[in-house]
């Protein structure tokens, strides 16, 4: 009796679409919902400077209190999903966006635009971040976690690739609250999808994570069971959780090298090249339309090299990678004040296919040491290396909304995050040897 059902069981399971990737498919469209507000800041910031007043400065307040909250949200928002499900914490943090993103079109004074850019779509954006990709790999999947991560990071460009042209032209014409309402439609479109498809973890459906193999059952599956005793409330409060986790963490060396890295790398994607790339393409006489175009072009090709980066931190060592990655992002940001001008030269496409592949393909690479170096409490770990990365890009968003408005361009912005990115190569290249002498790596 017991012969033939082990081998009935693998043979159904491998005939079938395992549930992890109709559970991803949903991940990857709820980031896409979640990322239209990240490529608006850039987009309607000179519209709303036009009809308010409002300086530079101002509106890069509310875009870098945004960050703070995306980023400082994550953590807490990975310890909720492990408490209260996946579907749930999702579910709620698309209404935030959605209606934050709505309501902008009613604010006239500039504390209005903080509330609405800054603390709703924050919240909203955090409990999305990309500690939500992580914490679906480390779920769902036993093996090709990386490639997961890559695939669902890419979600979030392929959000600013399908948002930004469109935001771009209703920012024109009829105006940038018809941009708004976009972005705010696009949120609220995929809560019905996840609230229908998005599962906790692989016991909901009766299975176990894609690639584990029944034998290996209590190792492999181990962060699985885990969420899933998290979702039915054996674990400790959620805020509490991700605090013992910092706590726990910031005595490991490897975290705050990986902290010091991805607030550079924040602080040069999301803050700087997102936030305020348009408006200096705009200085330099580029129609706004022409600028949100190549930011859209570094979405196609950051999908194309975020999953490469997943791919290829399944095979290779990801200190290594996060090294090479950071370098050649600071060499395109020595060069792009020599760049920058009234029409789009065969140059500047280069820097701009370059910066693609190299902006988020980060992050597979830091999620998979994390996961090696802190085991079950990865995906946490994660959530407060990426509250890093945010912070980083606040600091970046507000300094460069300040040199701008007191320097009148943004080259000092861009050569400083040149430099600093020399610095996050030489951090992770020697995280190798800390984590090898310190920490032990847990079973993939």
């Amino acid at each position: 009796m017991t012969a033939p059902e082990t081998t009935e069981v693998p043979t159904r399971k491998r005939r079938r679409l395992h549930p992890a990737w109709i559970v991803a498919a949903v991940a990857f469209l709820a980031l896409v919902g979640a990322a239209g507000f990240r490529a608006a800041p850039g987009v309607l910031m000179v519209p709303l400077q036009q009809e308010f007043g409002w300086s530079t400065t101002v509106l890069s307040l509310a875009v870098s209190i945004n960050l703070v909250l995306f980023g400082l949200t994550a953590p807490f928002a990975a310890a909720l999903m492990e408490r209260f499900g996946i579907r749930r914490v999702t579910a709620i943090a698309l209404c935030l966006i959605g209606l934050g993103s709505a309501l902008t079109v009613f604010v006239n004074q500039s504390w209005q635009i903080l509330l609405t850019w800054g603390l709703l779509i924050g919240l909203g954006t955090g409990s999305m971040a990309l500690v939500f990709a992580a914490t679906i790999a480390n779920t769902w999947f036993a093996k090709s976690r990386g490639l997961v991560i890559g695939i669902l990071t890419a979600g979030s460009a392929a959000g600013q690739l399908v948002f930004l042209p469109f935001i771009a032209m209703l920012a024109q014409d009829p105006g940038w609250r018809g941009a708004s309402l976009l972005i705010a439609a696009g949120a609220l479109a995929v809560v019905p999808l996840v609230l229908r498809w998005l599962r906790n973890s692989p016991s909901d459906v009766g299975v176990l994570p894609y690639g584990a193999e029944p034998a290996l059952e209590s190792t492999t599956a181990a962060p699985a069971a885990a969420d899933s005793a998290a979702v039915k409330g054996d674990s400790p409060n959620a805020a509490v959780r991700a605090l013992q986790v910092l706590k726990r963490a910031s005595k490991v060396r490897t975290f705050w090298a990986l902290a010091a890295g991805f607030a550079i790398c924040g602080a040069t994607t999301n803050g700087l090249i997102g936030t305020h790339f348009i408006p200096s393409a705009h200085d330099h006489g580029m129609p706004e339309t022409t600028a949100a175009g190549l930011l859209a072009v570094v979405g196609i090709f950051d999908i194309v090299g975020t999953i490469a980066s997943g791919w290829l931190t399944d095979r290779f060592n990801p200190r290594i990678l996060l090294a090479v990655y950071y370098q050649f992002r600071g060499i395109g940001l020595l060069v792009l004040p020599l760049l920058l001008g009234s029409s789009v030269e065969p140059s500047m496409i280069i820097f701009v296919v370059v910066y693609g592949l190299d902006w988020v393909a980060t992050v597979p690479p830091t999620a998979a040491i994390c996961r090696q170096v802190f085991g079950a409490d990865g995906s946490v770990v994660f959530g407060w290396v990426f509250a890093a990365h945010q912070l980083g890009a606040a600091a970046a968003a507000l300094l460069a909304g300040y040199i701008r408005d007191a320097t009148g361009h943004y080259n000092y912005a861009w050569l400083g995050a040149a430099a600093m990115c020399t610095v996050a190569a030489v951090i992770s290249a020697t995280i190798r040897k800390d984590a090898a002498r310190k920490e032990p790596v847990a079973v993939q």
